[in-house]
């Protein structure tokens, strides 16, 4: 009885709500915590999605810090909160931002459908605490950096698709799953480009990550949003397509893609086997197919019209007469 207790699948894992509960962390704090890999997921037996090991948890409840310890590598902040963090102005947080020294890690759109970029706080912490970045956090930036912003250089929406890629692929145990999460991150024209054959790209769509929603589809909201997590940077395609290519190269070599079963064909009559260096058998005779006795009247052999013989003799002027008297005879009128 204990035994089939143990081997229950809610026995050994948790759903992420339970688990979120059990870990003390919000529903969106648990998300991303598995996002940034902090915590090692299993897909459910049952197709319900992902599910967390009971060891797992036990792994996290067990550390000396928990729960804060686990709470503060999640916890997220904005723009003025960063900069603040960081002891710098806001203009220089935006511009480190801009120039990639720095990754967010989340965003979102304000109800004026305006980017909102967030950013790990323990990430920032550690960025400030680096003596390497003084001169980018206090003093002037260098040349080569400033000619970055006056050229209009932005970098976050790239460095986040960089650290969802990997979230995505951390998710995956298959070449088709990682195709499908590279596929994920480019334009559909660019995937078909890539995946020429049709049975393929619907594979490898299949395994298409679910993109989050922003709002109604084909509103501006949700084209913003579409925008930022498709790959626009030719060296960034560049880089995908690559990829892409690589893991279809390992996906064929682990199954094919699947395809619909053939049609059956009529089979052909067999040929007659000849024996070498014999004769080829004589042709059978040609007979013309037999004319149809109906023939249509334009094939018809029509003979002339026979001559019209003339009567003569005295029966026939007898023959002649009364016909004549006939049609010269009144007409008898009723009374």
């Amino acid at each position: 009885m204990s035994g089939d207790t143990l081997t229950r699948p809610d026995r050994q894992t948790r759903t992420p709500g339970r688990a979120a509960r059990e870990l003390g962390l919000r529903r969106s704090e648990f998300d991303l915590a598995v996002h940034l890999g902090r915590m090692r997921t299993v897909p459910d037996e049952g197709g319900g999605g992902r599910r967390v090991p009971h060891t797992e948890i036990d792994r996290l409840r067990a550390r000396p810090d928990f729960p804060q310890g686990l709470q503060e590598s999640v916890r997220v902040v904005g723009t003025r909160a960063g900069a603040a963090l960081m002891e710098i102005p806001a203009t220089r947080f935006t511009r480190l931002a801009r120039l990639g020294l720095i990754t967010p890690v989340r965003f979102y759109l304000n109800r004026y459908r305006a980017v909102v970029w967030l950013y790990l706080a323990a990430e920032l912490e550690e960025f400030a605490a680096d003596e390497n970045n003084t001169t980018l956090l206090k003093g002037r930036l260098p040349e080569g950096l400033r000619g970055q912003v006056d050229a209009g250089v932005d970098l976050r929406a790239r460095n986040w698709r960089a650290r969802h890629l990997g979230f995505l692929l951390r998710q995956t145990g298959d070449p088709w799953q990682r195709a499908g999460a590279l596929a994920s991150l480019l334009a559909p024209a660019a995937v078909a480009e890539l995946v020429t054959d049709p049975w393929e790209r619907s594979y490898v769509n299949r395994f298409r990550p679910e993109r989050a929603t922003h709002g109604a589809p084909g509103s501006p909201a949700a084209q913003t949003a579409e925008r930022i997590m498709t790959a626009d940077d030719p060296h960034e395609i560049a880089w995908l397509g690559s990829e892409l290519t690589a893991a279809l190269a390992e996906a064929r070599g682990n199954r094919p893609a699947p395809r619909p079963a053939p049609r059956p064909t009529a089979a052909a009559p067999p040929q007659e086997q000849r024996t070498p260096g014999a004769a080829a058998p004589a042709p059978a005779p040609h007979h013309p197919t037999p004319r149809d006795t109906a023939a249509p009247q334009s094939e018809r052999h029509t003979p002339p019209n026979p001559p019209t013989r003339t009567r003569t003799g005295l029966l026939g002027r007898l023959r002649r007469a009364r016909r004549r008297g006939r049609r010269s005879a009144p007409v008898p009128q009723r009374p």
